[in-house]
């Protein structure tokens, strides 16, 4: 069977290099997991099983437990419509990530350069940027409140620590890509089973978390309220994790035949709405946890180190609270992995500029150190979970930077050949881009006024 010119090009990545000789993002992962050619549904499923649950972990970071915590200790089971709404967007969204990334061949960030030029493509890394060290500023924070609480260390102690990880992240990525993929599955289970557990301490009440499904019209008329669930929505549907997922979704060596990719869009999409489904009961979980413990007698809670300290004699159990930082900090170890490979394709992407992966990972970190060190010693321990917050509202405002293009190329014929998007998924893209842009905006302005 024959393809036009347009889908003979999308059809002609090869192993070595991608069409038009540019190089892949993550060179030393691209294309070197090997896909059984014939042989059950389950075994080609596992072998593509990964990439989605790298994604996942920046939708449960430590960055999704403050605004969690804050939204459901002070308005209840009211703002699980949001997490909800949210998670189903980041599926969405990552789905035409992944989408992009087989069927072009190409990256988010190297499409952006290749598309908008030297000018917009270097804003565009700029604002990805701001995001990746957002993320990563909610990973500092998370992990050294987590250090705190399980160990008694003083925050800027924790924060110093956290550069430490570094090493030991890049030397695991030495090994390869499916040791990485192993311990992100493994703390990610390690965060579920926690939180399971303390759903079962705290008792939730069924039907507020039924009523709490449904959106409600103060969501728009509360400032505060609008502030909490954009700040849940940035913590959950994050710019960086676009342009990674449309990577790593090519370190899978499957047929690039249009009747191969069609097969790993398939076993794509399955581990990727797998994962994003377990980070919605995570998510779900951390604000029906607060809602239940703190809504009715404790809604000043907003501080993590609050939630660690009262949590224990709320619901009676003297575990809870350990179990709530062991998932605090496996939460932040697991944002650590994805933020360090984020930031390497979006400037190899975006500016074709590749440095050598630990310097990188340095950079980004001490990014996030320093902001994160210099408040706390200022403003006192106390701002840190404000801090957090605030990252997630800054997620939230790159947003749109991310998801525009992002549905104008999955919508190109040129890029996508057979792939290309329906009317349907084009017209759901568009509306979910301009919805971000003016709830931003909203939010803004609301903020202008206060």
């Amino acid at each position: 069977m024959s393809h036009p010119p347009a889908e003979q090009a999308v059809l002609s990545a090869s192993g070595g290099a991608l069409s038009g000789g540019v190089a892949p993002s993550m060179p030393e992962a691209f294309r070197s997991i090997a896909i059984p050619a014939s042989g059950k549904y389950w075994r080609k499923l596992a072998a593509f099983a990964g990439p989605g649950y790298l994604v996942a972990v920046g939708y449960m970071d430590p960055g999704n437990w403050a605004t969690d915590i804050a939204g459901g200790s002070r308005f209840g089971y009211a703002l699980l419509s949001v997490v909800l709404l949210s998670n189903f967007v980041a599926m969405f969204l990552q789905w035409l990530s992944l989408r992009l990334g087989i069927a072009s061949g190409r990256d988010l960030a190297q499409l952006c350069r290749e598309r908008f030029g030297s000018r917009v493509s270097v804003f565009l890394w700029a604002t990805c940027e701001i995001a990746i060290v957002a993320c990563d500023l909610a990973e500092v924070i998370g992990t050294a409140i987590a250090l705190k609480l399980l160990f008694h260390l003083p925050l800027l102690a924790g924060v110093s620590i956290t550069v430490l990880d570094t090493l030991v992240i890049m030397a695991l990525q030495k090994r390869g890509f499916r040791y990485v993929e192993a311990l992100v599955i493994t703390l990610i289970g390690a965060i579920g089973a926690c939180m399971a557990i303390e759903l079962y301490f705290c008792k939730p009440d069924m039907a507020g978390i039924l009523g709490g499904l449904v959106p409600t019209q103060s969501l728009f008329r509360d400032r505060d309220m609008l502030y909490i669930a954009l700040g849940i929505f940035g913590a959950t549907v994050m710019p960086h994790n676009l342009y990674l997922h449309s990577s790593i979704a090519q370190t899978r060596s499957f047929d690039t035949t249009a009747k191969g990719r069609r097969e790993a869009i398939h076993f794509s999409t399955v581990d990727c709405f797998a994962a994003l489904g377990f980070a919605l009961f995570v998510n779900a979980a951390i604000l029906i946890l607060a809602a239940a413990a703190f809504h009715h007698g404790h809604r000043e809670v907003a501080q993590i180190e609050d939630a660690y300290k009262l949590l224990a004699p709320v619901v009676g159990a003297a575990a809870a609270s350990v179990l709530f930082a062991a998932a605090l900090l496996a939460s932040g170890q697991n944002s650590t992995l994805t933020g360090t490979m984020a930031g390497q394709i979006v400037m190899e992407g975006f500016l074709n500029l590749r440095i050598n992966p630990v310097a990188r990972r340095l950079v980004t970190r001490g990014l996030a150190v320093a902001p994160a060190f210099l408040v706390i010693a200022i403003a006192g321990e106390s701002s840190a979970t404000k801090l957090l917050i605030l990252s997630q509202v800054i997620l939230s405002l790159q947003l749109g930077f991310a998801v525009i293009p992002l549905v104008m190329f999955t919508s190109d014929r040129k890029i996508m050949g057979i792939f290309v998007s329906s009317r349907l998924v084009r017209a759901a893209g568009y509306a979910t881009g301009a919805s971000i842009v003016i709830a931003n905006i909203w939010l803004v302005i609301q903020s202008l006024s206060f």
